[in-house]
């Protein structure tokens, strides 16, 4: 029980906070415990297919298969598929960092990591037609080609910056995660 509460205690204090502010005052507190609901049940509903993918991509997908494409000596071949793969996700961004750990446990290259997670949270398809048709083509356009050599650039920045035991180490937490 002891470590149970030690794990959640950054919740139970938050939670415990909000209780706290909801007495002092009651129309804030509760608008935020709603809003705080919200979240949870927004989670709820996306995290399960990302397991559920995460499953499946650990099962069909051999490590081997995963290192030739995506791994360190696929190049262009592998941002081609971290972008491809990144831009078609659906759903916010916490969700890549599960697949992302799962890349990891594959041996996908940490530039190639850290291009799927830019494409996700920045070259998605949905929003690139939605921003089309709200903000015109040439904005869409303008703004994705402006986006996509940024998140190469920052990925090669990133892992030039990251020395090999540091970079050894986020692959160890990987493997470690339940």
């Amino acid at each position: 029980m002891k470590k149970l509460v030690l794990r959640y205690r950054a919740f139970l204090i938050m939670f415990v906070g909000m209780l706290i502010f909801t007495m002092i005052n009651y129309e804030i507190g509760t608008k935020a415990l709603g809003i705080a609901a919200n979240s949870f049940l927004e989670v709820f509903i996306v995290v399960p297919p990302i397991f559920i993918i995460l499953g499946l991509l650990d099962v069909w997908v051999p490590r081997d298969v995963m290192v030739k494409y995506m791994g360190e000596g696929s190049g262009f071949v592998g941002v081609l598929i971290s972008f491809v793969v990144g831009s078609a996700a659906a759903g916010p961004l916490y969700g890549a960092f599960p697949i992302a750990a799962v890349f990891m446990k594959k041996g996908v290259s940490f530039s190639n990591i850290l291009i799927f997670i830019g494409a996700w949270s920045t070259t998605k398809i949905p929003m690139f037609l939605y921003e089309s048709s709200a903000l015109g083509m040439r904005f869409a356009a303008a703004r994705l080609l402006i986006n996509i050599p940024g998140i190469i650039i920052i990925a090669l920045v990133l892992k030039k910056l990251i020395s090999k035991k540091e970079l050894d180490e986020i692959y160890l937490n990987a493997e470690n995660v339940d």
